[in-house]
């Protein structure tokens, strides 16, 4: 049985100002995907230029920022934020939904990509093979901050978080999710890009994976204690919001591999 290191959430103090670990694994998502992004412009079928790759990610951080937070609020606390309206503002005490942050960037992107005469698959099919990066950082503030634990369990490497309600040895889910959603998603996703597909084929690609992998990871996390099992006594938030994006991310993969084919024989 493993005990988590309880890091101080707080990388550095600069006298009143504080800079949280949390914060940090945010910057480092975006600059990582910033410089990935970059690489990608240079290739001759990039929808945008590499200067154009600066203005793409303030788009997208203020979608993940921004859409994140409404997303938590809407679909994990909505009682809470109806108790205390400004606790939407509050960001610093945590509670951020890829969810909310992933209809951000949709957001982000579709006003991106009429600001540069580009359609949003276009934008969106560029953008795909960064996020991973992001959501792989995010995943390891998560795991510094000892919070989003995981059910528990009796395998060798269970772990004992001590924010949580008990002593148990529980599941370190969100290092299960570093190496789902951010290291293997990565590798699977930018060797897809890596070569020219139907447009949409690589939105369909990301939908469908992520979708798998947060399902599955949610069989052994810790549901959230104020909504806990939806259903079934294993049905989670999580699982059904990820659902709608593996069939979305089916149909849409089909949907462009189809119209590449009948593209083929006209």
């Amino acid at each position: 049985m493993l005990r988590h290191p309880q890091f101080d959430p707080v990388a550095l103090s600069l006298g009143p100002l504080k800079i949280h670990w949390y914060g940090l694994t945010y910057l480092v998502g975006f600059l990582v995907g910033w410089w990935l992004g970059r690489l990608r412009t240079r290739k001759p079928w990039s929808p945008i230029t590499e200067i154009q790759m600066g203005d793409l990610l303030f788009y997208i951080a203020l979608g993940v920022i921004l859409g994140g937070r409404f997303g938590y609020v809407i679909f994990y606390n909505f009682e809470q934020f109806l108790a205390d309206p400004l606790w939407l503002l509050r960001v610093w005490e945590g509670g951020m939904s890829f969810h909310g942050g992933l209809i951000g960037v949709m957001l982000a992107i579709w006003w991106f990509g009429r600001k540069v005469g580009r359609t949003f698959f276009q934008i969106a099919d560029f953008v795909a093979p960064l996020v991973p990066v992001g959501l792989g950082a995010g995943r390891i503030g998560n795991f510094i901050n000892g919070e989003l634990w995981g059910k528990p369990t009796d395998v060798p490497w269970g772990m004992v978080f001590p924010q949580a309600p008990d002593a148990l040895a529980r599941h370190p889910s969100q290092l299960y999710q570093f190496a789902l959603e951010g290291v293997l998603f990565f590798i699977l996703l930018w060797w897809f890009s890596s070569k020219p597909r139907p447009r949409m084929a690589v939105s369909g690609c990301f939908l469908l994976l992520y979708g798998i992998f947060r399902f599955a990871v949610e069989f052994v996390r810790q549901p959230d204690p104020q909504l806990g099992y939806l259903a079934f006594n294993w049905l989670t938030m999580g699982q059904v919001l990820s659902f709608p994006m593996i069939l979305a991310g089916i149909v849409m993969m089909m949907v462009a591999y189809r119209g590449a084919k009948n593209e083929s024989l006209s």
